[in-house]
């Protein structure tokens, strides 16, 4: 950290499906972060190095992911399908926002669905998980926990 920095706090935890988009955040905001960051300096406060093993599966990191109280975002079209990674998030209490669609294709269009609801994903750091939403450009919309078995 060099002396005129402060530590930043980590608020968005963005995942290896998003690795484009993750370093485009990373550079812009200090509150993000992703598997294989090197941490690094935005407006003058200092990222930590991520913390997490790069490719470590989903039971793995999604548990840490939410005891730190990072918002996770993810790319999942499928989402209320992945029954291994509902049952992750609802265990460890996490909370995710899964860019969802033709709308989450390329690494321009997850910018666009992340600037687009950009107010609307930052209002979910103020609630409490588990919970999955999914974004596409027009809308956030949740994804119901407890219909998944």
């Amino acid at each position: 950290m060099t002396p005129h920095a402060k530590s930043a706090t980590i608020r968005f935890s963005i995942d290896a499906d998003l690795l484009g988009l993750a370093r485009i955040l990373a550079e812009l905001r200090s509150d993000v972060t992703f598997p294989g960051d090197r941490g690094g300096i935005v407006f003058k406060k200092c990222r930590p190095p991520y913390p997490i093993q790069r490719g470590a599966l989903d039971v793995e990191w999604l548990p840490e992911a939410a005891r730190r109280q990072w918002l996770i975002i993810t790319r999942d079209r499928n989402i209320q399908q992945h029954r291994r990674e509902i049952a992750a998030v609802r265990e460890s209490g996490a909370r995710m926002i899964a860019l969802v669609g033709a709308d989450a294709r390329t690494k321009f269009d997850q910018l666009e669905v992340v600037m687009c609801r950009w107010r609307d994903i930052e209002k979910c750091l103020g609630e409490p998980g588990p919970f999955t939403y999914q974004a596409s450009r027009t809308r956030l919309t949740p994804v119901d926990l407890t219909q998944i078995e």
